[in-house]
Order: structure tokens, then C-alpha cells, then sequence
């Protein structure tokens, strides 16, 4: 997985191997410790190589919205925008909420687009039912 880091420069996509398999924490550590080597120019060579799908926030400056391009030869790219309070329909009432935009760009001679709609449908229903669990309170140990 493929996390867009911003550079005084432009920005550098280091990779982290095999993040399909890690739990949230260490994944999070990885990202921060590769974030910060990119950051000073330290990655090695084979960092920024084997990605398949990227994450990029562009909403780190408040963008809402973007339309991220791929970085071949990976498959898709997903763009994160701001977070931001908005008024919205729950059960006919209407309540402030947080929310975000996200984007999904794919190559569809890799996959098709039924499965990315799919995978954003899957992204956006596990946020919309996000709990608060004991893991997630000891929030203190996460990278911040």
C-alpha cells in the first residue's frame, strides 16, 4: 500500500509491504515511521517500489474533493478529503455530522468497476458504523 507523503517538492509515494496483513497500531506506527524517512530523505530505493494501491489526503488543507490519478503500474488510488461539519438527514431528523468526501480512481483494465464501487461501498459503511472499542480509546499510544 502505496501512502502519498508530501514534500517541500512534490510528493513521494513510499510503500508499505504488506499491510493487508497488519493490525491497525502497527500499521499505523509504519506509516508514521515511513512518513518521517520521506520526509528527511531517507527511504531506500526498494520503499517506493512495489505498491499496488495508494491513499492520499488531500484533504490535509481543508480540499474537499480531488480527482487522484494512478501511479502505474498501481491499480487504484484512494483520495481522502477534509473533514468537515455538515448538516444531515438521520431518520427524518436533522443533525450535525462529520463528514468526508472520498474518491476512488482505478485502472479498469485491472478491475472492474462494479468491485471498486463495491470496496468504496465497504470503506464508506465500516466509517458510517465506526464504534469506539477499548483499542480505539487507548488512543494515546497512536501516532498522532
Amino acid at each position: 500500500m502505496g501512502i502519498a507523503v508530501s514534500l517541500e517538492d512534490g510528493l513521494i509515494v513510499p510503500v508499505i509491504k504488506d499491510a493487508d496483513t497488519k493490525d491497525l497500531l502497527p500499521l499505523s506506527r509504519e506509516i508514521q515511521d515511513i512518513a518521517q524517512r520521506a520526509r528527511t530523505k531517507k527511504l531506500r530505493p526498494e520503499e517506493v517500489q512495489g505498491g499496488t494501491f495508494t491513499i492520499t489526503n488531500y484533504g490535509i488543507n481543508g480540499s474537499l474533493f480531488g480527482t487522484p490519478i494512478i501511479l502505474q503500474p498501481q491499480v487504484a488510488i484512494l483520495g481522502v478529503g477534509a473533514v468537515v461539519k455538515r448538516p444531515v438527514v438521520i431518520e427524518d431528523a436533522i443533525a450535525i455530522r462529520s463528514m468526508m468526501y472520498l474518491s476512488l480512481s482505478f485502472d479498469h483494465r485491472v478491475m472492474d468497476g462494479a468491485n471498486a464501487d463495491a470496496f468504496l461501498r465497504a470503506i464508506k459503511e465500516r466509517l458510517e458504523k465506526w464504534e469506539v472499542s477499548a483499542y480505539d480509546t487507548k488512543r494515546s499510544s497512536l501516532p498522532t
